[in-house]
């Protein structure tokens, strides 16, 4: 993978130098045993490395070892084979007691929060600390920053019942920071909140990641979530990474099936169905040709079928499209229907003008 730009400094945010892996999975691979006595795969071969500063997001169907993956990094579970280093760590290899404390760097974000329903917000940030022995005044200063830093300053002495979703898991994110760890590990910790919440939470993982470049590894089934936020991704399915890199890259031009179903609705990739149902793999008498179009960086915007029209009079029938900002970057897709004696000409245009193609089928 392209390793992101790392950090000069804990409060900057300037990448200068290439970051080295704070976390690497080398050819792990994890099985359970199964209900007939044969062994269950979760992971297979499981290569993958996270630099110290980046955002990472892992995405994968259920059931596909997206949560065996993240409990492997914290040490909740050991590989079958292969090796799991967390900041120089081997975590499967650590005796008890060391695995307690190197877990002090290994911060956690949950689903469903997991916050203990009998203490406040400030009780629960607390946890982590008393749990590690930090004294009162040391304990008392740092659950203040953390109210500060996730806008909870006024929701101190709310219990979870008195909070909303968002603001519970806010009060999840100051807990997994209270240690002030390297590696923050969220699993799935937007899907239980509504969109709005979403793109607040994982404003506040940015600016988390930007103040105090904290490594984060996000756990997903949501393409919106690593478009929003993560700067490298792999997808896995069947226990197996099938495709990784930048996220830009891996969204405009998928390689795999598996991360083509995923960004379907995402990219506008998905054919309308008035035209899926009739696309045909052989033309036909009087039939069209059905190309997608990738506008990609500085073409996103370019007024390509105006100039197609206008400089080789070839006319093309728009059948759907969406113009899209991907890790900070515009990107477009049309789908276009294109007179069959005319798509030599029509693709060799368009590539000339940088923008990608794919011919998806015919219609009458």
């Amino acid at each position: 993978m392209n390793a992101p730009l790392g950090y000069l400094g804990e409060q900057t945010a300037q990448r200068l130098i290439p970051a080295e892996p704070i976390v690497r999975l080398e050819k792990v691979s994890k099985t359970f045993p199964g209900r007939d006595g044969q062994p269950v795969t979760a992971l297979q071969e499981i290569n993958l490395a996270v630099p110290q500063g980046s955002i990472l997001g892992v995405i994968g169907r259920s059931g596909a070892g997206k949560s065996t993956l993240i409990r492997l990094v914290n040490g909740l579970e050991k590989p079958t084979s292969g090796k799991v280093i967390v900041d120089g760590a081997d975590i499967a290899a650590l005796p008890e007691a060391a695995l307690r404390h190197a877990r002090r760097s290994i911060g956690m974000i949950f689903q469903h929060f997991n916050l203990l329903s009998s203490r406040t917000a400030a009780q629960n940030i607390a946890l982590p600390l008393e749990v590690a022995g930090y004294d009162k005044a040391e304990i008392k200063t740092r659950v203040e920053e953390l109210l500060a830093l996730v806008g909870l300053t006024d929701k101190r002495n709310r219990y979870p019942s008195e909070l909303s979703g968002g603001q519970k898991q806010r009060v999840g994110i100051a807990r997994a920071l209270a240690t002030k760890p390297k590696v923050l590990l969220s699993d799935e910790a937007t899907s239980a909140l509504d969109p709005e919440t979403t793109r607040s939470i994982l404003d506040l993982l940015g600016r988390i990641n930007d103040e105090l470049g904290l490594t984060i590894l996000l756990i997903t089934h949501e393409m919106a979530v690593i478009r929003n936020i993560a700067r490298e991704v792999a997808v896995i399915e069947g226990g197996r990474i099938v495709e990784q890199g930048d996220v830009f890259e891996v969204f405009t031009r998928p390689q795999h099936e598996v991360t083509r179903s995923f960004l379907a609705d995402e990219s506008g990739r998905a054919l309308p169905p008035y035209v899926q149902s009739r696309l045909r793999a052989e033309a036909t008498p009087g039939s069209q040709a059905v190309v997608r179009i990738g506008f990609r960086g500085p073409h996103a915007t370019d007024p390509v079928l105006a100039r197609l029209a206008r400089d080789l009079n070839i006319e093309t029938n728009i059948l759907s499209g969406s113009v899209d900002e991907i890790a900070g970057r515009p990107f477009g897709t049309l789908v276009v229907g294109v007179p069959e004696q005319s798509l030599a000409v029509t693709l060799d245009f368009l590539n000339k003008h940088g923008l990608d193609t794919e011919v998806l089928g015919h219609v009458a």
